[in-house]
């Protein structure tokens, strides 16, 4: 299923300077420093269920677009909240997904999936209704060997780390098993803080309490707030974070008095925030967060621009994080000018920005993070983490940003198979950019080689703090 050459460019030279710097990179091993993996996988060790439950029902990349086609998503087992019926039956799952393989043709998760098929499992035809309980059959078997247990897998990928995310409340009680475990792969979290800092959060001040009892301070004053979060970023650090991550609506930046910041925090517990005083709070704690960075050392990664949850019914009857998010216009000027003007110049500070605003690229984020020293631009996200997508991101931003104002690639999945696969698209996709640079006498082939390297491994180290 795999060409070789896939993803080069198609004129003979370019393609043959980019074959050789691909080889010289192809096997590094993988950094993935973001990402929303399950830490339990690690902690227990335990085999995947069946083939649906690792390629099907958890991928929101793979549910949506069967979605999109009239499957309920209850037909490919994802839970509902309130414990209703939805399909179990793995093979069933499996036969549906099966059926529908031709809508994912020329996406990036074709490539993934084929990618995962043949690399890890040693499937080399194509998947179809006619061979679904053949591939099935097969990797259900592949399952219960030893050597495909998410630990072998770990390190059969060569992961050298990988961050998972995790919410401010979490206990990660997963991530002391695996310490507890003597197990050497390392998995380290990352303080995702989004249900205590956003007034519009479910359960908003039941989150805060909990958040107090869990730092063991009063998180309902406004210094004990910020006290709750110095302390838990602790316990995050503890369990090798470092990093915070932030998922708002949009890049709002503030920078408050303390004394108005404190009066809105009360507001937000008695929710009585309005839309916009909401959205003020959320971008004020941006910059505290970014204070904070500058005390305890995490890099501060802001994922902005999405219309998070947008169906109204999934949502409702499935939760978040069910494939309903949609990328909205993002304004980064103005919206980080409170941040910037209050830290953006600490060299010992960094800010990774993500966008879902493409048009933002090479008006806005590039030229941000070519002048800013604690402004680091994050690679291609989520929508456009495509050939497509990773290739424009380096032309629109290499001009004004180069190369060593952004991080390296990270995967930010939950398809844990798929891992290999993206970063052999980014290696790819950046080796065929480059190649086109030498090709065009912009870059010597020595100087290409380097970049190569550090675009597939160095930067992310070395932006993460890894």
């Amino acid at each position: 299923m795999l060409d070789e050459d896939r993803l080069f460019p198609s004129e003979s030279r370019t393609r043959g300077i980019a074959r050789d710097l691909y080889a010289g990179i192809r096997d590094l091993p993988i950094v993935s420093p973001h990402g929303h993996t399950d830490p339990r996988w690690f902690a227990e060790n335990k085999p995947f269920p069946d083939p649906a439950q690792l390629f099907v029902t958890p991928d929101h990349y793979v549910f949506r677009m069967l979605c999109s086609q009239g499957i309920a998503l209850t037909d490919l087992g994802v839970p509902r909240i309130d414990g209703g019926p939805t399909e179990t039956d793995g093979r069933k799952i499996w036969r549906l997904f099966a059926k529908n393989y031709h809508l994912f043709r020329g996406t990036p998760s074709r490539m993934w999936l084929d990618h995962a098929f043949e690399t890890v499992f040693g499937l080399s035809q194509r998947l179809s209704a006619e061979n679904a309980d053949h591939h099935y059959d097969h990797i259900a078997d592949c399952l219960s060997k030893p050597e495909f247990r998410p630990r072998a897998l770990f390190e059969r990928f060569d992961i050298e780390v990988i961050a998972t995310t995790e919410s401010a409340l979490d206990d990660l009680r997963w991530h002391e098993m695996i310490r507890k475990s003597g197990w050497k792969g390392r998995v380290v979290t990352a303080y995702r803080p989004d249900s205590v800092v956003d007034p519009e959060f479910e359960g908003f001040r039941a989150n805060i309490e909990r958040f107090g009892e869990l730092a063991g301070t009063d998180a309902t004053t406004w210094t004990g707030y910020l006290e709750a979060h110095r302390i838990r970023r602790a316990f995050f650090k503890s369990y090798g974070a470092t990093s915070s991550d932030h998922g708002h609506a949009t890049a709002r930046t503030e920078n408050l008095a303390q004394q108005e910041a404190a009066a809105l925090f009360q507001k937000a517990l008695a929710g009585k925030c309005s839309p916009e005083e909401a959205d003020v709070f959320r971008g004020h704690m941006l910059t505290e967060m970014a204070r904070m960075s500058l005390e305890d050392g995490l890099v501060l990664q802001i994922h902005p621009g999405s219309w998070r949850n947008h169906s109204a019914e999934v949502m409702a009857r499935h939760g978040r994080d069910k494939g309903f998010d949609i990328p909205t216009r993002t304004d980064y000027v103005k919206a980080l000018k409170p941040l910037l003007d209050a830290v953006g110049m600490q060299p010992e500070l960094t800010v990774i920005v993500f966008t879902l605003d493409e048009t933002s690229y090479s008006r806005e984020l590039a030229p941000l993070a070519g002048a800013y020293p604690a402004l680091k631009l994050g690679p291609a996200w989520w929508f456009f983490d495509s050939p497509e997508g990773m290739r424009r991101y380096r032309e629109l931003t290499t001009e004004t940003a180069g190369f060593y104002n952004t991080v390296g690639f990270n995967d930010d999945t939950r398809a844990f198979c798929s891992i290999p696969a993206r970063h052999d698209v980014a290696r790819r996709v950046d080796c065929a950019y480059l190649a086109t640079l030498v090709a065009d006498g912009r870059l010597a082939e020595d100087e290409a080689r380097e970049v190569a390297h550090d675009l597939a491994y160095r930067l992310a180290k070395q932006a993460y703090r890894l």
